[in-house]
């Protein structure tokens, strides 16, 4: 086992699963019960606060088409909402129709999809709103197992990312990567004005020049020296401080902006990075031209899914605090607010993803992002 990467194929068998799922497998066989049923994912609480004055109880859908190929070839139908659409607390984002012994061992996976993918779209998301119109990039899946970048990337770029640092992920969702420059050049040359040098000497002139500026000196110190080295061909300057030397973050900014522009630098940009939340970015977004976001959407918390059975050979169930019955879910566009209804054949969210084992949804990683742009934009109107 290179790298402790399961292979695929045991994601397929559906052995990446928790143990008393077989268990339950070997028993329902042995007793001969296999009940046709209906199950619901859901989440019961969403525990994010307000951005400003925009709610914090949603998320954002991700991971979908991972489950779809999970269950191609596997004898369910199953509904969802679109990658990128916002949901809210208690209702249905997925739902299988099947025999529970065609999926039982593969709840594990597919929670595992959906959760963690979910999780970084939302925090992705909840920096985009954040941000307004300044652009982001993500930095973070050095805070995360290699094998997980392409997942990172792809649902940070979903939830409203401009651009990606991982190189592999880049290629894989077929954009550029996006990135600066680490402290390791600057310090590989042992002089701040040598390496911007060579960085603009070397790098393809396409390549936005922002050079790092905070390896030996203050900021500002290093900001004035960076455009003094540069002049017109630089783009930005970054600033990554450590938290140990940041005190207020915004008035070390204002200080560095108000340094340049007294200089005639007042087209070259800041960018700043190191533990940015949507906090920092609200707080700083009016003096600033980019945010590089990191842990706080690479380790973003998972949204906590639940697959539950709410229906038995046509019959409503339901397990304590869930609610029995199949669900569609009626969304007005224009003020993004939902409702919960009992499927009655009308078409809402939940859209058909497979059809016995079969794939009837095209994916779009644009579109995707799109939607969620979209959704994000009425949130914002209606605050």
């Amino acid at each position: 086992m290179k790298f402790s990467i399961v292979d695929p194929e045991e994601i397929e068998e559906g052995i990446t699963t928790d143990v008393y799922f077989l268990r339950t497998e070997e028993i329902l066989r042995k007793k001969g019960i296999n009940p046709w049923v209906v199950a619901e994912v859901t989440v019961s609480d969403i525990k994010n606060p307000p951005i400003g004055s925009i709610r914090g109880d949603w998320g954002v859908l991700a991971g979908t088409e991972d489950v779809a190929h999970l269950f191609e070839k596997k004898s369910v139908d199953i509904y969802a909402m679109e990658e990128g659409t916002i949901f809210y607390p208690n209702e249905p984002v997925l739902r299988i129709e099947g025999r529970y012994l065609d999926f039982a061992r593969y709840e594990t996976p597919l929670l595992g999809f959906l959760c963690h993918q979910s999780g970084i779209a939302t925090k992705a998301a909840r920096a985009r709103l954040a941000a307004g119109d300044v652009p982001l990039i993500s930095f973070g899946t050095r805070r995360q197992h290699p094998a997980l970048a392409l997942i990172i990337e792809r649902c940070a770029y979903i939830g409203g990312m401009d651009g990606v640092s991982n190189v592999a992920a880049a290629r894989h969702l077929g954009i550029r990567a996006s990135g600066t420059m680490p402290h390791s050049l600057i310090i590989c040359f042992s002089d701040q004005k040598k390496a911007w040098k060579a960085f603009d000497e070397v790098i393809d002139k396409s390549i936005p020049r922002i050079c790092l500026c905070d390896t030996y000196c203050d900021e500002k110190t290093e900001a004035i020296m960076a455009c003094e080295t540069l002049g017109n061909s630089l783009h930005a300057v970054r600033l990554d401080t450590p938290s140990s030397r940041r005190g207020n973050f915004r008035k070390v900014v204002e200080e560095v902006r108000w340094e340049l522009d007294i200089r005639g630098f007042k087209d070259v940009g800041i960018f700043v990075s190191g533990g940015i939340d949507e906090q920092d970015i609200i707080e700083l977004r009016d003096i600033v031209s980019g945010f590089g976001v990191g842990s706080s959407v690479a380790n973003a918390r998972a949204i906590d899914f639940a697959l539950d059975i709410v229906e038995i050979e046509g019959k409503p169930c339901a397990k304590r605090g869930k609610r029995g019955g199949k669900k569609q879910i009626y969304r007005n566009w224009e003020t993004m607010e939902d409702e919960i209804r009992i499927d009655d054949g009308k078409e809402g969210l939940l859209k058909p993803l497979i059809r016995d084992g079969e794939i009837v949804r095209k994916f779009s990683l644009e579109r995707a992002r799109e939607r969620v742009m979209k959704q994000l934009r009425v949130l914002n109107r209606s605050k």
